[in-house]
């Protein structure tokens, strides 16, 4: 099988990482790629936005799948172009996507189809933010309608920089805020069969102890040790299965990833956001854990056949890892700066480092290309041993000026 893996950052990394080890997979392409990206597959300099360009690529590499990473691309319906050319993507369509695409379509699809989530109000003027802000209270949630990269949310007890926010939005979610921890889940679908992965925690916030601003995240985690067992079987039955057969219902059916980011309140389940692709970081750690080739699985759900794939398998093993961020990040981050130590890094057992901002220098030396530079992933016996390992491997890097958080897991590590 000839694959095409469309984006450049560590969850396109992990993607190709593991369709690389699958031996089913015979070439393996990415566009555009990173540096670390092309070790382990050939990259094509394409603008992953424009649908005409990346189904021109597919046909000429003879693609037998594209597997649509980013947000982006597929809002901007690069999955319906090449659709239309009869080439099997992992990816939704634009209509579907718009599931991550805008809160407001997200909130009235769970609305439909009766899944939890939190109380919400769409607004557009600031009359209707004043309302909204005093009705709930804080701490304030507020929601860019649009894509924002996993910036886009502010969670505040500041009434002025929630209502701040607020009005630099165009369309603007503020909803009621949701106690209790956070779960990413992630289920692959062809629009009727939901095959939910393994859950992981992600931390969003650049600081320890869950302090500074939101990123689009600095670390994950899986296993969650302290989750209910029932746990996804309750979020396929709830949310999943029901928001799937919504969107069909529609006319809209949703095809590839469907991520469930969840807040387990002391009311229950209820769903924070979606998102129309694997979620960067919980995919290097979700991934890490994956012992089923990856190549079948996404080409079943890209061809409607997902009923007939067997069980997934799944390592017993944890897994953690550790973004390293570029300096000012997620401020404007400063780039090309020269990354050193990789080889020291992969040298820890069982650890990994996985590019997300990276390019080559004129030199051939790896430099830094945006915010999130590396995800450093391990695997371990448990939580503890991946990240000791984890966190040997960042010990290795040289970036100047870069920064990481040093409590990834540690909670979850101690409690297990």
């Amino acid at each position: 099988m000839k694959v095409l893996v469309i984006g450049g950052g560590a969850r396109e990394h992990a993607l190709c990482r593991s369709l690389s080890l699958d031996p089913h997979v015979t070439a393996l392409h990415c566009a555009p790629g990173n540096a670390g990206i092309a070790e382990v597959a050939e990259t094509h300099p394409v603008d992953a936005r424009d649908g005409a360009a990346v189904t021109a690529l597919a046909l000429s590499l003879g693609a037998d799948l594209v597997v649509v990473g980013p947000e982006a691309p597929l809002v901007a319906g690069v999955a319906d172009v090449l659709r239309e050319r009869g080439i099997p993507v992992f990816g939704p369509s634009a209509q579907a996507a718009r599931l991550e695409g805008s809160k407001a379509f997200a909130k009235d699809v769970m609305a439909a189809a009766g899944v939890p989530t939190a109380r919400s109000y769409v607004c557009t003027t600031p009359a209707e933010i004043d309302a909204a802000l005093d009705a709930f209270g804080a701490p304030y949630v507020v929601k860019d309608d649009g894509l924002a990269a996993g910036k886009g949310v502010v969670v505040t007890s500041d009434l002025t920089a929630a209502r701040e926010h607020a009005l630099a939005c165009d369309r603007v979610v503020i909803e009621e805020f949701l106690d209790g921890p956070e779960v990413s889940l992630f289920a692959v679908t062809d629009g009727e069969t939901v095959l939910p992965l393994q859950p992981a925690q992600d931390f969003k916030r650049a600081l320890d102890a869950d302090e500074g601003p939101n990123t689009g995240g600095m670390g994950a985690y899986s296993p969650l040790p302290w989750a209910d067992p029932k746990l996804v079987d309750e979020v396929l039955e709830t949310v999943l299965q029901p928001t799937v057969d919504e969107l069909r219902r529609r006319g809209t059916p949703f095809s590839g990833l469907l991520y469930a980011g969840l807040a387990i309140t002391s009311r229950g389940v209820r769903v924070i956001e979606f998102n129309a692709r694997f979620g960067d970081p919980e995919t290097q750690v979700v991934l890490a854990r994956l012992r089923t080739p990856l190549a079948g699985v996404l080409m079943n759900a890209a061809t409607g056949e997902l009923a007939a794939q067997t069980p997934l398998r799944w390592s017993d093993d944890a897994a953690v890892t550790v973004v390293v961020a570029s300096h000012n990040y997620p401020g404007t981050p400063r780039t090309g700066d020269v990354v050193e130590g990789l080889a020291d890094a992969a040298g820890v057992e069982d650890a990994y480092v996985l590019h997300a901002g990276t390019a080559h220098d004129a030199e051939g030396r790896v430099v830094s290309a945006g915010g999130r530079v590396l995800s450093v992933t391990a695997t371990g016996t448990d939580l503890a041993a991946a990240r000791a390992r984890a966190y040997e491997a960042v010990s290795r890097i040289r970036l100047d000026g870069s920064h990481h958080r040093t409590d990834i897991a540690a909670k979850a590590a101690a409690s297990a």
